[in-house]
């Protein structure tokens, strides 16, 4: 699963049946993945612009979110129980890492950036994993790969338009590299759950720890927690709170992880990885029509040079990247 602001599941691995070439509707639904996947950012900025902190939002995210899936994940679950005992390292490094982290910093991120280059900073994440296993293993990446990885650099230069017009706040920029590692790790632990996990239990489980690990470090008074009622400005209209917080919950989160899993299935990971790169795409639309947050031209030029690099990143079957060996060979080189 990916993602995304995600984070999303897309990265959790499935067999494809040979011979079984994409579909339309599969494209379609990743498609929809994305769409709300993207969403998030939007949602939550204007929360976070009412007084909500990011501990509280991930909070109320994934926690509702959780209680959504628990049903069907419990009756995935009937007479298996065995599996969330053999798997619960995975299922808490997950959602730990995968969930509360990913989405923490991803948030804060959203806070001080623009949703997009919040995003684009997060997107990172296939980059630095191919830079540590080239760091590991002492197995030098292909040209493919360090073409790709020079793109994204030089994307993120432009980006963070350094020495131009646009401040970026650099706090801000710390807080979706941040984001970044986290997605890393994620898709590390995500592509070591074998077939004794289904990908919605590990999902709800997932979900399950990151919302009681926001809610556990608010507390303790380790992390800012902060909630209002008071109205919002989404779309150029003012609304009630509870209609992005419930965006975030069902659109954002429910259906993300519920068609990323579809999408994972019907296309394979790594089409629907290079499908799941147009959430970037649709998180920008999303800013401009809800929150009228447009990037500048030198950093939609850096956006672009990110994605094109972490397109050349998952295109080349030598990255070494996981989870890769569980694929039938796909016609992309």
């Amino acid at each position: 699963m990916k993602r995304n602001a995600g984070r999303g599941p897309t990265t959790v691995e499935t067999h494809r049946t040979a011979g079984r070439s994409p579909g339309s509707t599969g494209i379609a639904v990743a498609l929809l993945s994305s769409a709300v996947f993207g969403l998030s950012g939007s949602f939550a900025k204007s929360l976070l612009e009412t007084g909500w902190t990011s501990t509280s939002a991930v909070a109320v995210r994934m926690g509702g979110a959780a209680l959504v899936l628990l049903v069907p994940a419990l009756l995935v679950l009937h007479g298996r129980w065995h599996q969330v005992r053999e798997n619960w390292k995975t299922i808490v490094a997950f959602g730990f890492i995968g969930v509360a982290g990913c989405q923490f910093f991803y948030f804060n991120a959203v806070e001080r950036l623009t949703v997009g280059v919040a995003l684009l900073l997060e997107f990172l994440a296939p980059v630095l994993m191919v830079l540590w296993i080239w760091a590991a293993t002492r197995r030098r990446p292909g040209l493919r790969t360090m073409g790709g990885a020079l793109a994204a650099i030089a994307g993120l230069v432009l980006v963070l338009d350094i020495g131009g017009e646009i401040r970026i706040d650099p706090v801000g920029v710390l807080w979706g590299l941040a984001a970044a590692v986290c997605l890393a790790i994620y898709f590390f632990i995500t592509a070591k759950a074998n077939d004794s996990l289904p990908p919605l239990v590990l999902a709800t489980g997932g979900m399950l720890v990151g919302a009681a690990t926001m809610v556990t470090l608010g507390a303790v008074g380790i992390l800012p927690t902060g909630f209002n009622t008071h109205d919002v400005l989404l779309a150029g209209r003012v609304m009630p709170w509870w209609v992005p917080l419930a965006g975030l919950v069902l659109f954002s989160t429910v259906l993300a992880y519920v068609t990323g899993i579809v999408a994972a299935r019907t296309l394979g990971s790594r089409i629907a990885s290079f499908v799941s790169l147009t959430e970037v795409l649709f998180a920008v639309l999303w800013a401009w029509l809800f929150l009228s947050e447009l990037p500048g031209t030198v950093q939609l030029i850096g956006g672009a040079l990110i994605v094109l690099g972490v397109v050349l990143v998952r295109s080349d079957k030598t990255a070494g990247l996981p989870g890769e060996a569980l694929e039938e060979p796909e016609p992309y080189a």
